[in-house]
C-alpha cells in the first residue's frame, strides 16, 4: 500500500514541476496527535514525531532518536530513516525544488529544515489528501470549565496577554496554538484522540476584543454563557477577509504555530511582530487549583496502576500478552468515574520490544509477556480534571545482576532529579546531567530527554520546560514535568522508571514534589549500588504510596503493598 500510494504522490510531481513533496506529522493545528496522520498514510510511521520528503527516486524520513528503531521496522522498505539531530534535511537534499502545504509548516521550521539551500513551492491542496481522500469525522460540541477547576477565570487571563500586547506595542495578538486557547478561554474539546483540545484559534485586540476563529457550530453552546458573550466568532473561511478589514499597525504571532499561510494572509495587511505565545509560560506555571485537581487525580490513577502492577505480579504463570496487559490496565482505569481516556498510545513492550523507546503493540507485534522477560509500561490518562503520565519497568523472576545494575543506575538517576536542590541546579540542562551521571560512568546513555512539561487537563507533551541536554528554562513554582531516565539495549530489553513531579516552595525554597503514586520495581534493584540516602527516599516513597492508596485497595492488594516498604 505505501508504495502504491508513493507512486500516486510521484504522478503528481510532473504537472507541478516538482522534484519532491514534503510532509509533516502535524496538521493545520501543528498538535501532537493529529486527526488526520498524513505522515502515518505516506510513510507508514506512527510515532508522534517526524518529516517525511519524497523525491523523485529516492524517499528520507527524518525522526529523533526516541525513534530510530521503529522508523526502520514501519518505514525502512521504501525510506532512508535520518535522525534528525544530526543532519537536518537541508545536508541531505540540496538544489532541489520541493512542494509543501503552507497551512502545515511555520516560516521558522522551514529555515530550520532547509536553510534556504533549497527552492520551497507552496501547493495551496494538500497532495496526500488529493491521493488518499481524508475519512469525514462528526465534530463535537466544546465545552467550559468552571474557575474552581482552573483557579482563574479567562477575562483576567486575557488581562495578561492585553499587558503584553501593550508591551511589545501591537494591536492584536494572534494565538494559533489550540491548546493556549484552552487555558486562556478556559475551554476544551474532543479534537484530539489523547488530549482534550478544541480545535480553534483566538485573536486578542490590546482593547481586550476577542475574536475566536471557529466553526460557529462547535462554541454554539459556550457563547450563550454570559461570560463568553463578549466573544465574537469568525468563520475560518471567513479569516482572510476578517483579516483585510481589520484597524491598526502591528499583529503578534506566534513563530511556533503561526501557519505560513496564516502568517502571510496577516503580513497582507500589518506589520508582524514574531514572538512567542506568552500563554506557554502563562499556563506551565500551575495555580494552587490546578495542582489541587492534578494530586487527586494521581491518587485515582495510582489506585488502578497499584492493581495493574499487582496483577501483573500475581498472574505472571498465565499466558499474558502486551495487548492483554495494555487492556486491562485500561479496564482499571475505566473504573473510575472521573477517568475519560488515555492521555497518549500505551507502551506495553516487554523484552525485545521494550527497547522500542515508543513502542505500541499490534497484532504483528504482539508478545506474550514472558516469565524471564522484563517487561515495560509507559501509560497515562485524562482525567476530571488532571493529566498523567507514568512508567514502570517489571520483573517476573530473578534477574542476572547486569541487568539489576542497569536498573539500579536508572533508578539513582531518577532520584538524583526528584531530590534535586532547585536553588542550584534551576533548568533542565542542569538537571538532566544529573540523571545520567551514573550510566555515564560506564560510557552509556539515552537517546531521549528525562522529563517533558505536562499540561492540567491538556497535552501530556507541554512546553516550554523540560529536563534535557538542551533546555535552559528555568524551572518555577507550580511547574510539572516528568522524571524518566531510561536505558534500551536494542533487541533485548528496555528500562525506564517515570514519575509526574511538580514543583513546590516550602519555606522560600523550591523543590519536586512527587505526583505519581505507584509501587517501583525492588525486584529489580541492586541495593548494595545505592547510599543510605538513596534507601531512605525508596522508604518514604513507598510508605507516601501506601498511605494515600492503600485504603482504595482489596486485603491482598494492600498486604503485597505494605511489602514494598
Amino acid at each position: 500500500m505505501i508504495k502504491k500510494k508513493i507512486k500516486l504522490l510521484r504522478k503528481k510531481f510532473v504537472a507541478l514541476k516538482l522534484d519532491g513533496y514534503v510532509v509533516p506529522k502535524n496538521d493545520e493545528f501543528f498538535g501532537e496527535y493529529p486527526e488526520h496522520d498524513r505522515l502515518k498514510i505516506i510513510s507508514g510511521f506512527d510515532g508522534s514525531a517526524g518529516l517525511a520528503i519524497i523525491l523523485k527516486n529516492k524517499n528520507y524520513l527524518f525522526v529523533d532518536g526516541r525513534y530510530t528503531i521503529q522508523a526502520k521496522k514501519q518505514s525502512g522498505k521504501y525510506f532512508n530513516i535520518i535522525e534528525i539531530h544530526k543532519f537536518l534535511p537541508f545536508k541531505k537534499i540540496r538544489k532541489l525544488k520541493l512542494g509543501f502545504d503552507p497551512q502545515l509548516f511555520t516560516t521558522r521550521q522551514l529555515n530550520i529544515y532547509f536553510n534556504n539551500k533549497l527552492t520551497l513551492e507552496p501547493i495551496s491542496k494538500n497532495l496526500i489528501d488529493v491521493i488518499y481522500k481524508k475519512r469525514k469525522t462528526k465534530s463535537k460540541l466544546f465545552f467550559s470549565l468552571d474557575e474552581r477547576v482552573t483557579g482563574e477565570n479567562h477575562k483576567s487571563k486575557i488581562k495578561k496577554i492585553v499587558k503584553e500586547l501593550k508591551y511589545y506595542k501591537s494591536d492584536y495578538m494572534f494565538i494559533s496554538a489550540p491548546e493556549n486557547v484552552a487555558w486562556l478561554l478556559n475551554i476544551r474539546g474532543y479534537d484530539s484522540p489523547y488530549s482534550p483540545i478544541p480545535n480553534c484559534r483566538v485573536i486578542v485586540a490590546n482593547d481586550k476584543k476577542i475574536f475566536l476563529v471557529v466553526n460557529k457550530n462547535k462554541i454554539s453552546n459556550i457563547i450563550k454563557k454570559k461570560n463568553y458573550r463578549n466573544i465574537k466568532i469568525i468563520d475560518p473561511s471567513n479569516f482572510k477577509s476578517f483579516i483585510k478589514n481589520l484597524k491598526g499597525k502591528n499583529f503578534t504571532i506566534d513563530q511556533l504555530t503561526c501557519s505560513v499561510e496564516n502568517e502571510n494572509i496577516i503580513r497582507s495587511r500589518f506589520d508582524i511582530i514574531g514572538k512567542t505565545d506568552p500563554c506557554y509560560i502563562l499556563k506551565s506555571k500551575k495555580n494552587a487549583c490546578e495542582i489541587k485537581n492534578m494530586i487527586n487525580s494521581h491518587v485515582e490513577d495510582g489506585v488502578a496502576l497499584t492493581k495493574f502492577i499487582f496483577w501483573m505480579k500475581q498472574k505472571n504463570k498465565k499466558k499474558i500478552t502486551e495487548i492483554d496487559a495494555e487492556k486491562k490496565l485500561e479496564k482499571l482505569r475505566k473504573n473510575n468515574k472521573n477517568y475519560l481516556f488515555p492521555s497518549f498510545n500505551t507502551i506495553a513492550g516487554t523484552g525485545s520490544n521494550g527497547a522500542i523507546v515508543h513502542y505500541r503493540a499490534s497484532k504483528v507485534s504482539n508478545k506474550i509477556i514472558k516469565k524471564k522477560d522484563i517487561f515495560l509500561c509507559d501509560s497515562g490518562g485524562q482525567y476530571k480534571y488532571g493529566t498523567t503520565d507514568v512508567t514502570r519497568t517489571l520483573c517476573f523472576s530473578k534477574q542476572p545482576n547486569k541487568i539489576k545494575n542497569l536498573y539500579t543506575k536508572v533508578l539513582k538517576g531518577h532520584i538524583a532529579v526528584a531530590t534535586t536542590d532547585l536553588s542550584k541546579q534551576n533548568n533542565g540542562k542542569q538537571i538532566d546531567i544529573r540523571a545520567r551521571k551514573f550510566l555515564k560512568k560506564n560510557k552509556l546513555d539515552y537517546a531521549h530527554g528525562t522529563g517533558h512539561g505536562v499540561g492540567f487537563f491538556l497535552n501530556v507533551h507541554e512546553g516550554p520546560q523540560s529536563i534535557s541536554k538542551y533546555n535552559s528554562i528555568k524551572l518555577e513554582k507550580g511547574m510539572i514535568l516528568s522524571n524518566e531516565p531510561g536505558f534500551y539495549k536494542k533487541g533485548h530489553f528496555g528500562i525506564r522508571i517515570e514519575n509526574l513531579v511538580y514543583i513546590k516552595k516550602d519555606n522560600k525554597k523550591l523543590n519536586f514534589e512527587n505526583l505519581t503514586l505507584a509501587p517501583i520495581e525492588k525486584d529489580l534493584i541492586n541495593y548494595n549500588l545505592l547510599s543510605n540516602q538513596e534507601k531512605d527516599y525508596l522508604l518514604k516513597y513507598h510508605l507516601n504510596v501506601y498511605s494515600k492508596l492503600s485504603r482504595f485497595l482489596n486485603i491482598e492488594e494492600k498486604k503485597w503493598l505494605a511489602g514494598l516498604i
